[in-house]
């Protein structure tokens, strides 16, 4: 027998929610593609991937540890120890005691780091001046960032998906 529904969580509305979440999800994998690739454009004249630039830009207000930048960048702690590593071994970037955690030490770029950050400025800004106007000028970037910024906050909020099916049995 059917009748209201008696838990928590709300029904979709209709058969088009599952569409809007396969075709946000289908954006949002393009625009990191395409976010990806504009960064390794902007970052490589100054001797940068878009990883190394996303690494050492969370570092360069204060050291962090590598769970610490990977927290921030929504993404995996290897790929941030393995991305750390290599910056450590070109002088880019340096590890430092933890006052807090004594195994899980900092990473702080060096000063040869913060030159090659730099050296990216000009041409992102020029980048960002371009996306500014192809967005309708500063009320629209602002629009699309506060969007953004929103359906992250939304994703955070949810409770992941479940591991396995519910059983068809109980």
């Amino acid at each position: 027998m059917s009748g209201p529904r008696n838990d928590a969580s709300p029904a979709p509305e209709g058969p088009e929610a599952p569409e809007l979440l396969s075709r946000t999800a289908l954006a949002v994998f393009r625009l990191n593609g395409q976010f990806l690739s504009v960064a390794d454009g902007l970052a490589r004249p100054a001797g940068l991937t878009a990883a190394w630039w996303q690494v050492l830009g969370a570092v360069l207000p204060e050291p962090l540890s590598v769970a610490g930048i990977a927290r921030v960048m929504g993404i995996t702690r290897q790929s941030v120890q393995r991305i750390a590593d290599l910056l450590v071994a070109r002088g880019l970037a340096v590890y430092r005691p933890n006052p807090a955690h004594r195994r899980a030490k900092l990473l702080a770029p060096t000063e040869e780091g913060r030159a090659a950050v730099a050296r990216i400025a000009p041409g992102h800004g020029e980048f960002a001046a371009r996306l500014r106007e192809q967005l309708g000028g500063a009320d629209g970037f602002r629009r699309v960032t506060a969007a953004l910024e929103e359906l992250s906050a939304a994703l955070d909020a949810l409770p992941g998906p479940p591991d396995s099916p519910p059983d068809a049995g109980a």
